[in-house]
């Protein structure tokens, strides 16, 4: 575990002598003796608001830092108060009680300027206490210091180690607690009850407007949302009668308003419950001899002189939030430019539009955020580093189109060259196929987009550093045109004797082809004479056998007819034989 500090009674921080803020090597001691992680609550308000009084109570004391009851301020410097947190487990609460701003025997308030930017560039969370209402002298105050502690941390963070980030103090912000002590009004907007917390958002609600009145109404709430995110409102009512200030300390819960013991111990609860554990950036979580390293830096930056003096508040004002526009203006104009130019564009035109546009919008960014912009000398520096970054893009603009150029050349020439190297055009008539392929490839360029500005001057300077080339080809083709001739002619007499003698080979084929075809047809003639011969042949036969058949059939028949006659006689003749034996007989 990690050691702990408990201290009887608070020492002082950093003291105020004779104007001059130095660092307490005693309390710097006390800071070195713990590791644990710190929660650092400061306070900052007016003297004679009761500051001391809350933070003796988030102490769980009635009595530790001073309270007064006179006009006569006590707290000087920065007092500091460690002890254990009540809620969080290993870690320190460090209580800051602040000197109170507007003392009217300090007569310089350089160190009301230097002491309230300390509190917020030391603690996690800043309470800012002031009285009856939020007004605009309040909310001016805290803007305006609160931009000098930004400005004090840019000029002393380079001197702390282990921070990361020096430009972006806004991250590592504490939280604002704004308290409003002896509250007199009626938390209530048209009949209808509202929050502490909606009270302080509704006096930083920004006005609609382009005005200039506006934009100095809207810039410290501008700034204070920006730079506070965490944000938590509380109301006190007077504690007790007037007359009992002055034993304000001994004066037990019952003695006191009972709202206001309500709402200190509603406030002391937040504290402990939200307060969040002091971190730098790059997530460093502060512990003592951070702290106490912080400590140092600050008081030392400002006894350089880093921390304008509040005399001089309207010109250190007008310088931190000019720049600031600047910056703002300028990380706009690079934003819009870089998210809408795709180089390179086809014109200058172009270009010129798109910087016309966010140079309009990057003017009206400065314009709403400027403040006491005396001759425009903030404006100017504008228009000087507007005009350089369109130079800027204008160069850049070239030089992508001609890198976009030459890349096309190569990827579409490329293979020309190609061909040309395997020797493809070096034969009669390759010049002319190489410049009607040139040609090809010269249309095909013009047809690819966003080649920019240097389109044709890459063109042309590629064709020049091709021209050798060109030539080349042209003298060996002219040489192999002549040569070409020759074997030509000698080509065309042998193709002509060749087509000569294939036309007499055909000739004779056809006549043999003729011959052939009339003695086919001579055989075919025998052949069928023979068949028709031998046709009639078996028809003479078939004749002469049908008559055969006919007259063998007549012949039987005449020879059946014998026979029958012939049997008839004989029965007949029998017949009479028997007739005349008969007779015989009877004779």
């Amino acid at each position: 575990m990690a050691s702990e500090i408990r201290m009887p009674a608070p020492v002082c921080l950093i003291e105020n002598t004779e104007g001059q803020l130095v660092v307490n090597q005693e309390a710097l001691e006390i800071l070195s003796a713990t590791k644990n992680p710190l929660v650092v609550v400061a306070i900052v308000g007016l003297y004679r608001t009761g500051k001391s009084y809350l933070m003796n109570k988030l102490a769980g004391k009635n009595k530790g830092f001073s309270i007064g009851s006179t006009v006569q301020s006590h707290t000087k410097g920065i007092w500091m108060w460690c002890m254990p947190h009540p809620k969080k487990p290993d870690h320190t609460l460090v209580l800051l009680d602040t000197e109170g701003l507007g003392d009217v025997e300090k007569g310089d308030k350089k160190n009301d300027t230097q002491i309230f930017a300390l509190a917020i560039l030391l603690s996690s969370t800043f309470v800012y206490n002031t009285m009856n209402k939020i007004d605009q002298r309040a909310m001016d105050l805290l803007h305006y210091v609160t931009e000098l502690s930004n400005l004090l941390w840019t000029v002393s963070s380079p001197d702390l180690d282990g921070v990361e980030d020096t430009t972006n103090f806004a991250n590592f912000y504490p939280d604002l607690v704004w308290t409003l002590r002896d509250f007199y009004l009626d938390l209530e907007i048209d009949g209808q009850p509202i929050t502490a917390d909606e009270y302080l958002e509704k006096s930083l609600k920004l006005k609609e407007g382009t005005d200039k009145s506006l934009q100095n109404f809207n810039l410290p709430r501008l700034c204070i949302k920006e730079f506070f995110p965490i944000r938590k409102c509380f109301i006190f009512d007077s504690p007790a009668h007037w007359k009992k200030f002055a034993q304000l300390e001994t004066l037990r819960n019952d003695e006191l308003d009972p709202d206001f013991v309500q709402q200190v111990a509603a406030f002391c609860s937040y504290i402990f419950n939200r307060s969040k554990t002091k971190t730098l950036s790059g997530g460093i979580k502060v512990n003592g001899p951070h702290l106490k390293s912080l400590v140092q830096t600050c008081v030392n930056a400002i006894s350089r002189g880093d921390l304008p003096y509040m005399e001089n508040s309207v010109v250190a004002l007008a310088q931190i939030k000019n720049s600031a526009a600047v910056k703002k203006a300028i990380a706009h104009y690079d934003q819009q430019m870089d998210q809408k130019v795709q180089l390179p564009t086809e014109t200058l035109s172009d270009l010129l539009d798109l910087h016309g546009a966010c140079e309009r919008e990057a003017t009206e960014i400065f314009m709403k955020n400027s403040f006491k912009d005396v001759n425009q000398k903030f404006q100017k520096q504008l228009e000087t580093l507007l005009e350089a970054r369109k130079d800027d893009f204008c160069n850049q603009n070239m030089e992508a189109s001609w890198n976009r150029c030459s890349a096309l050349l190569q990827a579409i020439f490329g293979p020309l060259e190609n061909e040309v190297t395997q020797g493809i055009y070096s034969k009669p008539g390759g010049h002319f196929l190489f410049i009607q392929k040139t040609e090809e490839l010269k249309a095909r360029y013009y047809q690819q987009p966003r080649k920019g500005m240097q389109a044709e001057k890459a063109l042309q300077k590629y064709l020049q550093s091709k021209q050798s080339t060109s030539d080349t080809i042209l003298q060996t083709d002219l040489a192999l045109t002549v040569r070409q001739k020759v074997i030509e002619e000698a080509r065309m007499k042998a193709e002509a004797a060749r087509i000569e003698a294939q036309r007499l080979e055909a000739i004779q084929r056809y006549n043999q082809q003729v011959m052939e075809q009339r003695q086919r047809l001579h055989l075919e003639q025998v052949r069928q004479m023979e068949m028709f011969q031998e046709y009639q042949l078996r028809q003479q036969q078939r004749v002469l056998q049908l008559r055969f058949q006919e007259q063998t059939v007549n012949l039987n028949r005449e020879i059946e007819d014998e026979r029958r006659r012939l049997h008839n006689e004989i029965q007949d003749l029998q017949r009479n034989i028997v007739s005349q034996d008969d007779t015989c007989i009877l004779l």
